[in-house]
């Protein structure tokens, strides 16, 4: 592992951890520096949330080390996980107390004013008098979200952090996650979901099968993006009016007056002016899920065997 550097939040070198014969991860080595958002990137099961229990000392790794904020992770590492702030992405709490409860609880935990608790409070409209077990899941999650971010932690650790909220709330989660970032914090956004990455991250490590097999920046990976397109138009049209334009492939006429395709980067703009040439009746624009992107980009990248959580 690379020596700790002021300028380094996760410094990763060698992380691997099997549970008996099974990997979980193997050999990860990355860095992230103070004040990027990082995204960590994959499929489900690729091994990202016991990589993030291996950073935060809930695991012991079975080779390797991490360092976070200059400090040797460890399984005692109480006074360093009172600078951190993490949203597991199973969220577990008390089911018969209060939110109130539970936010007193933790900020006695970390033994610091819950500085930002009441503007989070209002930002996510979250009412803290209910008890837990009546709360639905977005309301869980945005208490999470509380107790994460109240301390104004220097390092925020995020696994699936907007998992069960409405698209609303989930423009508030990155909202804040913009105004912490302008205000130095760092950020590590752990999901497999693309356009979630594109909107919080300026570089990412795509994970899979425990392995680390790519690191770039998001201006990268947005070339990699692909959705899926489907027009109806207000009259008949073949699937030769959409042929010759850049990113376009697999172009089908569903019927005829339906026409879908492949968009493959960031080639969008020239596709919308070819349709808008035609009267639209509707349009649908849809993105792949990760395992696509995968198997487009990535196939070949990691070993077989193994499974990862």
């Amino acid at each position: 592992m690379k020596g700790a550097s002021m300028d380094t939040a996760i410094d990763v070198g060698g992380l691997t951890k099997y549970y008996g014969k099974t990997r979980g991860i193997e050999d990860l080595t990355f860095s992230v520096a103070a004040g990027q958002a990082f995204g960590f990137l994959g499929p489900n099961g690729a091994g990202k949330t016991t990589t993030i229990r291996c950073l935060l000392g809930m695991l012991k790794p079975t080779a390797g080390a991490a360092s976070l904020l200059g400090q040797t992770v460890t399984l005692d590492g109480a006074r360093l996980r009172r600078r951190i702030g993490y949203v597991p992405g199973e969220v577990r709490l008390y089911e018969n107390e209060t939110g109130r409860w539970l936010l007193d609880y933790v900020s006695g935990l970390r033994g610091s004013a819950p500085s930002s608790q009441t503007e989070l409070l209002e930002q996510l409209e979250f009412d803290p008098t209910k008890r837990v077990k009546h709360l639905s899941k977005g309301n869980k999650q945005k208490l999470a979200l509380v107790i994460a971010l109240m301390h104004d932690p220097e390092l925020l650790i995020l696994d699936e952090p907007t998992s069960g909220l409405d698209p609303l709330n989930q423009q508030t989660v990155f909202e804040i996650l913009g105004r912490r970032r302008a205000a130095g914090a760092t950020v590590f956004f752990s999901s497999h979901i693309l356009p979630e990455v594109e909107k919080v991250c300026d570089r990412v490590g795509i994970v899979r099968e425990g392995r680390l097999v790519a690191e770039e920046d998001i201006t990268s990976l947005l070339h990699k993006r692909i959705r899926r397109l489907e027009v109806t138009f207000a009259e008949p049209v073949d699937a030769g009016f959409l042929e010759g334009l850049p990113g376009l492939s697999d172009i089908e006429a569903f019927s005829t007056h339906t026409l879908r395709a492949v968009v493959k980067g960031e080639e969008m703009d020239g596709v919308l002016r070819r349709v808008c040439e035609r009267r639209v009746r509707d349009i649908e624009i849809m993105h792949a899920d990760l395992e696509e992107v995968f198997l487009e980009y990535y196939r070949g990248t990691a070993p077989e065997g193994g499974e990862a959580r």
